[in-house]
């Protein structure tokens, strides 16, 4: 693996700031329009089965470690955060009858899409993580803030199914012992290795995980996501 402070060849960083980039731009505004529709339908479904807005938003760390704030299709009752962690487990009470709908097929995060073309997020690139879990980040770890956030990648289609691993018990420090490392570790691995060729195929590849989510066989795919067990009686 490359040291953090490695220098990259010229082709490699042109790629990733220029070409990464406007493939990103064309694809966001042309993601924006064609399912523009779909997102005034799901906001409209939002609106109306559940009181408060139609979008949540929450600050995550971005690029060079600035924060932003990313856009998703609301999912959870409304004042959510104050309810409960910041991470949702399985069979969180606060997440709405077609919030759960919406999160099996991974539609509540389309709105991913105004940050990928603002410039905040990617299509592809390391998971977008909230600031509390991003200030640990070593040295070496830090080499993933020279990238945007992206909406997929190795990491978020590894845990795909991620709400279903997280036991609902002490869920923050079942996060951070059971899963944190290994995000940062895949996160550094594709970092290290970043190719638009690799970028491409994780993005063709993306809808084949979304279908085995969806179809409830996500399991034989992505061995690390998998049911906690029950929590113990009593609490």
């Amino acid at each position: 693996m490359a040291p953090a402070n490695a220098v990259e060849p010229a082709t490699v960083l042109f790629g990733r700031k220029y070409v990464k980039r406007w493939f990103d731009l064309a694809g966001a505004a042309f993601g924006l329009t064609v399912l523009g529709p779909l997102f005034g339908l799901i906001a409209l479904a939002v609106k109306l089965t559940s009181p408060g807005p139609v979008f949540f938003r929450q600050e995550r760390i971005g690029q060079y470690g600035r924060p932003f704030l990313i856009y998703k299709f609301r999912t959870m009752v409304q004042e959510a955060p104050k309810l409960g962690p910041g991470i949702t487990g399985f069979g969180d009470p606060r997440i709405t009858q077609l919030g759960r709908l919406l999160r099996r097929a991974k539609l509540d995060e389309l709105p991913n899409l105004i940050n990928v073309f603002r410039g905040d997020m990617s299509f592809v690139g390391p998971r977008p993580d909230l600031p509390r879990f991003m200030s640990t980040l070593t040295l070496e770890q830090r080499l993933i803030l020279q990238f945007r956030p992206g909406m997929t990648g190795p990491t978020q289609l590894r845990y795909i199914a991620e709400e279903e691993l997280l036991s609902p018990v002490n869920i923050d420090e079942h996060y951070v012992e059971n899963v944190l490392a290994d995000k940062l570790a895949s996160d550094l691995a594709y970092v290290t290795h970043w190719s638009f060729k690799e970028d491409m195929l994780l993005i063709l590849y993306t809808p084949v995980a979304l279908a085995y989510k969806v179809l409830g066989r996500v399991a034989g795919l992505f061995p690390y996501t998998r049911r906690p067990p029950p929590p113990p009686s009593g609490k």
